[in-house]
């Protein structure tokens, strides 16, 4: 009997050992590395800066992950064309996934692992065309994710200024030549322009010095409407200066970001910025608990805003028809 009680006591100790020593190991906490164009990201206004993380943020909160306690972030700073290094540092950080925002950023982070996951925040180039996934029911390797449908809104957008301004029927297209946008101008936009019955004109701009001689041309061709698709860093930098020429030129415009109409520019009709990012945060808990990227289908966005931009509409004189006003998901007065 004794010897019963002794071997018990043993076992007894032993199994306590064993969980004090899992308790005292401290547990490894997921790390979530963020590969991103800082240098792009400052071209946007803090608040638009600040929804974009947010959303991902208060999202992953709502599914029970806080950081600092249960989820880690790895943000490493870096311009655009170190996305290949910045990739690099992160595989060497060894992060459990890496959230891509950018075509360039997903085809380094891919290059740079084919193990780790990569989740994508909504690209505007198709993905499947860049070699990125097998399809989008089935991504096939490790990254999945958001991809966006902006250059196929293109028609859309022409639908919506033509709508708002229905004498318009010269639109210019001010475009720099990114992934999504170069083929939403040379092949979707004539096609939905001719359904319209619009005749667009297209200049592309490469760097800032190419501005002064676009606008230049854009005056003497006197379109009596303003479009601009996907941005790149060059037009997102200049902003400002985008607008403003719309403006002096009293041009009815629309764009594919809601930051131009933030800042002065009459419409945007795209994804709903933060609907997306919420998303993400959906894709990164499925990982963390198991799933695998290729067997995650990539999604597109399914929530769009109308933004109208009264003021504008007033600095221009130009009435917009009250039965947009009523469709649009935010009126700027």
């Amino acid at each position: 009997m004794g010897k019963k009680i002794v071997v018990s006591l043993l076992a007894t100790f032993v199994l306590a050992s064993v969980h004090l020593a899992e308790a005292q190991q401290p547990k490894k906490i997921p790390r979530i590395g963020y590969l991103l164009s800082t240098e792009y990201l400052s071209s946007f206004p803090a608040s638009e800066q600040s929804t974009r993380f947010e959303a991902i943020r208060l999202a992953l909160r709502e599914l029970g992950y806080i950081e600092g306690q249960n989820i880690a972030t790895e943000f490493p700073v870096g311009k655009p064309g170190r996305a290949p290094e910045l990739s690099a540092e992160l595989v060497r950080l060894k992060v459990d996934i890496i959230v891509v925002a950018g075509t360039r950023q997903a085809r380094a982070a891919k290059n740079a692992t084919k193990t780790i996951p990569i989740v994508m925040t909504g690209l505007g180039a198709d993905p499947v065309e860049e070699g990125l996934i097998e399809s989008l029911a089935r991504p096939g390797g490790n990254v999945t994710g958001i991809t966006n449908v902006n250059r196929e809104l293109g028609g859309k957008r022409l639908e919506l200024l033509k709508e708002a301004v229905p004498k318009v029927t010269r639109v210019v297209v001010l475009y720099e030549p990114v992934a999504g946008s170069v083929r939403e101008v040379k092949e979707l936009l004539p096609v939905a322009a001719r359904a319209l019955e619009l005749t667009i004109q297209a200049w592309e701009v490469r760097a800032a010095d190419d501005f002064e001689r676009v606008f230049a041309a854009i005056s003497k061709w006197r379109p009596d409407g303003f479009y601009v698709p996907a941005a790149g860093p060059v037009m997102t930098a200049n902003q400002k200066r985008i607008v403003d020429f719309a403006l002096k030129s009293r041009l009815p415009s629309m764009y594919s970001l809601r930051l131009f109409v933030d800042a002065g520019g009459l419409m945007h009709y795209g994804a709903d910025l933060a609907d997306r990012y919420r998303r993400v945060a959906y894709y990164v808990d499925r990982i963390l608990k198991g799933a695998k990227p290729a067997d995650l289908p990539v999604e597109q966005p399914t929530k769009f805003e109308l933004v109208i931009n009264l003021k504008t509409a007033k600095q221009i004189g130009l009435t917009i028809p009250q039965s947009l006003l009523y469709r649009a998901d935010k009126v700027i007065k």
